[in-house]
């Protein structure tokens, strides 16, 4: 294994998309077309699936220094009053737009912080939701929360609301690499949330790991794993450390390259950590993620019904989700729309009564076949293409980039698709990389992405 993660570790996308967003043909984008698609896809699907809501809460009072999200950092809370009110502004111009009363399947409240809100506000931008939407019998709502500010108050609250899912940002437990990556977070305050969770009815906690911090060991990293299991979380997302300074504005210039683990040895912290994970109970669920046996990730995996988008991988899968928020990603499956990435200039173009979209992507009939195969590849570990609708002219290349992969034991070449291996499974970037032919076509001049392990 160590071998083949040697040779395969080189830069490449997420693929929480296709195409990624560095490849969007932003020239041929427009609004009009973009809201065409939108109105598609409602029509298509919001009897019956019913939609999804991305809802980005951009602020938190400290900048951590690994993170390459978007958001402003400052202590003054009076900035959540506009922002909310910019929110439900947005919504209302997608209800016009819509004609008719969506169905919420899926709500996603991401960040910066969500909890660096009051329960007040919160309240006041769901409830603006809710009021006018029919939710979903089936609906799962999840939020992410920063241990040291999320209160019992916002687990009842939220709790009230319909969410029944929440993740922690844990990291690492020891405390130089806290201090390198500005995230003081002792383990009695992801003690208490994830215990005041679970006492309140959360049904699934979820963790978030990083390996390959600065000053990251495996000695550190091996104490993060058994307290974090310790807490027996439902769900673990065991996360690659994305080293990308060169975006602007990401803060990850707080620590020098010779601070991070070199490549063998981050190897070293994902197969020792995965080992681990695997030994106490855990099963990995697509790429990065790892779940108990009675989590409903699992039990999605196991009906292949897992899911992947811009909110990772989910139970639940809906053709539209809507991103809400400054910098928030709407997909309509025909078309992604990204909204502005300033809040100021998020905030001008709503007083403008105009939707906050600054880029985009109108997918082709290629780009449509390409996509669910990487999302096929990322959430079911196998891809087919023996009908006609599952073909494009370049498949024969994308075949003969496999035979390697298929050499060293990643991947079963079919006569009509391929499986992934075990052994492949930490490899699905680096297989799905076979099928993006926009990159292929058009190689990044300087590197754009993090590694792939």
């Amino acid at each position: 294994m160590s071998n083949f993660i040697q040779k395969y570790n080189i830069p490449g996308p997420r693929y929480t998309s296709y195409p990624t967003v560095p490849y969007w043909d932003e020239a041929c984008f427009t609004v009009d077309s973009y809201k065409e698609t939108l109105v598609r896809s409602f029509n298509e699907s919001n009897a019956s699936e019913g939609i999804s809501l991305y809802i980005h809460l951009p602020f938190c009072e400290s900048l951590c220094t690994f993170c390459a999200c978007h958001k402003r950092i400052t202590k003054k809370h009076a900035v959540e009053g506009p922002y909310i009110d910019a929110v439900i502004k947005e919504w209302n111009m997608y209800l016009e737009l819509l004609g008719s009363k969506p169905r919420i399947r899926e709500i996603h409240l991401g960040g910066g912080t969500p909890t660096f809100f009051s329960t007040e506000n919160l309240t006041r931008l769901l409830r603006a939701i809710f009021d006018t939407s029919e939710i979903a019998p089936d609906h799962e709502f999840s939020f992410e929360g920063h241990p040291n500010n999320t209160r019992r108050e916002h687990l009842e609250t939220l709790y009230e609301l319909g969410f029944r899912r929440v993740s922690f940002g844990v990291q690492d437990y020891d405390p130089m690499v806290q201090k390198a990556i500005h995230r003081i977070q002792p383990y009695e305050n992801v003690f208490n949330v994830t215990d005041a969770s679970r006492k309140i009815g959360y049904h699934s906690i979820s963790h978030d790991l990083i390996f390959g911090l600065p000053f990251q060991t495996w000695k550190s990293m091996e104490t993060t794993i058994k307290r974090t299991i310790s807490l027996k979380p439902d769900r673990l997302a065991f996360y690659s450390y994305a080293h990308v300074p060169w975006i602007k504005g990401v803060g990850q210039r707080g620590y020098d390259e010779n601070d991070l683990p070199s490549g063998e040895e981050k190897r070293a912290l994902y197969e020792n950590g995965k080992k681990l994970l695997e030994e106490l109970g855990y099963v990995e669920i697509g790429m990065d993620h790892f779940a108990l046996p009675t989590d409903e990730l699992y039990q999605s995996m196991l009906n292949k019904k897992l899911h992947r988008n811009f909110m990772g991988y989910t139970s639940s899968s809906t053709q539209l989700m809507i991103g809400l928020g400054v910098s928030a990603i709407s997909d309509s499956w025909y078309a992604f729309a990204q909204n502005e990435k300033v809040i100021e200039d998020y905030y001008a173009r709503l007083e403008k009564n105009e939707l906050p979209l600054y880029r985009g992507h109108i997918l082709d009939q290629e780009d449509l076949v390409i996509r669910r195969h990487i999302l096929n590849l990322m959430c079911l570990q196998s891809t087919r293409w023996d009908q006609p609708e599952q073909q494009f002219p370049e498949l024969p290349q994308v075949i003969e980039r496999l035979r390697e992969m298929e050499t060293d034991g990643l991947i079963n070449i079919l006569p009509n698709g391929i499986d992934i291996t075990e052994e492949g499974r930490t490899f699905s970037r680096n297989i799905c990389m076979a099928f993006d032919l926009r990159m292929l076509r058009e190689q990044p001049g300087t590197r754009i992405f993090s590694m792939t392990v």
